[in-house]
């Protein structure tokens, strides 16, 4: 055997569900099908359920026990009717599950768990075709089949290669993780077939990179990876992807293929940083840490880490604004949420020097000149390289200050505003430990050690 095939064997034995498991899956997927069916006939309501995503195509890994049941309803059912009805018939259901919750995307849905499995049964639409979706759900049906269709006999490559983006760490789409959704891994695996076809090619990906596998693209996307859905030619299956993601991706591809190793298939979690070493990091990089703190509102992670990657990139932008060079920065969230600033320094001097307009601009330079003349100053107005010049005492030169008193002026978003509107924190450096979750402590490690 060939290193790769070592590899392949030892990893597959692994992460390929057991006989038990598959027939555990079936039996359960099937059951609750049946009693959706039979409460629908019952009831009077024309709904018929299916199962969906990876689960129903033989490529989902083993321990992840997910499954996808939509609640089919007439493609003319009104909006309001599907989603009264929907939550109705799958609150019905989950109630013989072991517990359950309502969740929201595009419209309400119930996350339920029965027998260890985690179940999400989802209202849909029954369409004909892609083109006639109603909501963003519409479309997973015709995602199973036509990758239903075509998957058999290589399920062990897209186990294979989900494996590979786990362990280095891009797996998931997710817009907290803004990886390689599933569909996205199989997509790849029916176009370029082996595992290490696709590896191979990802070796010579640049940001950008289109891959159109029935060639019907009809819209022009800006993403670092296009991969057109197969079913909505107006559709990039890969939007989610973060052009940091996709370059890891990349940059293991290559690694792996000059020298495999089963390492990358091994999810690494970090351990929690504890409060000496924390303690020495800090010291020993000379930086500031501010981190803001506020109560996590109460919506799904999907709607959570956009906002949150909105507020991170604002409130990065203001600090710029006033002169803190910010080094790093990350989001995390539990009960709490957390944007966390790495600054190259928390203070700055007192001076400021402010640049006016260019000396020949008369009426402009009128008022800069009246405007400073009259105000407090650490040096009369002079010229410098055509410009007037004035030394003025900085409006915050403290980070913690300016985060405090600007905060509600940064892009906050819908739901992350209200939360921070009524209460929030500015830590910093040794503060940070007052936050005690291990989870925390697992994100300040990887925050760190990249």
């Amino acid at each position: 055997m060939t290193d790769l095939e070592t590899i392949r064997t030892s990893v597959l034995s692994r992460i390929k569900p057991s006989d038990d498991e598959k027939i555990r899956l079936d039996h359960l997927a099937k059951s609750i099908i049946s009693r959706i069916d039979a409460l629908g006939e019952s009831e009077g309501i024309d709904i018929r359920g299916i199962l969906v995503g990876s689960s129903a195509r033989g490529t989902w890994i083993s321990g992840e026990h997910d499954l996808d049941i939509f609640i089919m309803f007439p493609p003319d059912a009104e909006r309001e009717y599907l989603e009264e009805k929907g939550l109705y018939v799958a609150r019905k259901i989950a109630m013989q599950g072991e517990s359950f919750e309502e969740r929201y995307a595009e419209h309400p849905y119930i996350h339920a768990v029965f027998d260890g499995f985690e179940v999400d049964l989802v209202p849909a639409f029954n369409v004909k075709s892609g083109a006639e979706i109603r909501s963003a759900v519409d479309r997973t049906p015709f995602h199973n089949s036509y990758v239903s269709s075509r998957i058999q006999g290589s399920e062990d490559e897209v186990l294979f290669l989900k494996q590979f983006q786990k362990g280095i760490g891009v797996y998931g789409s997710e817009l907290k993780t803004r990886g390689f959704s599933g569909f996205l891994v199989e997509l790849l695996v029916i176009h370029y077939g082996l595992f290490e076809n696709v590896l191979r090619a990802a070796c010579n990906w640049k940001a950008g990179i289109s891959i159109d596998i029935e060639k019907h693209g009809s819209l022009i996307h800006r993403d670092p990876l296009v991969m057109i859905d197969p079913t909505d030619p107006a559709r990039n299956v890969a939007a989610a992807l973060s052009l940091d993601n996709l370059c890891v991706f990349i940059d293991k591809a290559c690694e792996f293929l000059d020298k495999p190793d089963e390492k990358y298939f091994k999810v690494q979690i970090p351990e929690p940083l504890d409060n000496d070493e924390f303690r020495k990091i800090i010291t020993e990089r000379g930086s500031t840490l501010l981190a803001i703190v506020f109560k996590v509102p109460d919506i799904v992670e999907d709607v959570l880490f956009p906002q949150l990657y909105k507020l991170e990139d604002s409130v990065c932008e203001m600090l710029e604004k006033y002169d803190f060079r910010v080094y790093n920065s990350g989001v995390w969230a539990d009960e709490n949420a957390v944007v966390l600033l790495e600054l190259e320094s928390a203070k700055l001097p007192l001076v400021k020097k402010h640049m006016g307009p260019n000396v020949w601009a008369k009426d402009f330079a009128l008022s800069f000149k009246e405007k400073y003349h009259k105000s407090r100053t650490f040096s009369n107005i002079f010229i410098q390289n055509g410009k007037y010049m004035v030394e003025i005492p900085r409006k915050y030169p403290i980070a913690r200050k300016l985060v405090e008193s600007e905060l509600l002026k940064c892009g906050l978003g819908k739901h992350l505003g209200l939360s921070i509107k009524k209460e929030f924190h500015v830590m910093e450096n040794e503060e940070l430990l007052n936050i005690r979750n291990e989870e925390w402590r697992k994100f300040l490690r990887g925050f760190f050690e990249k």
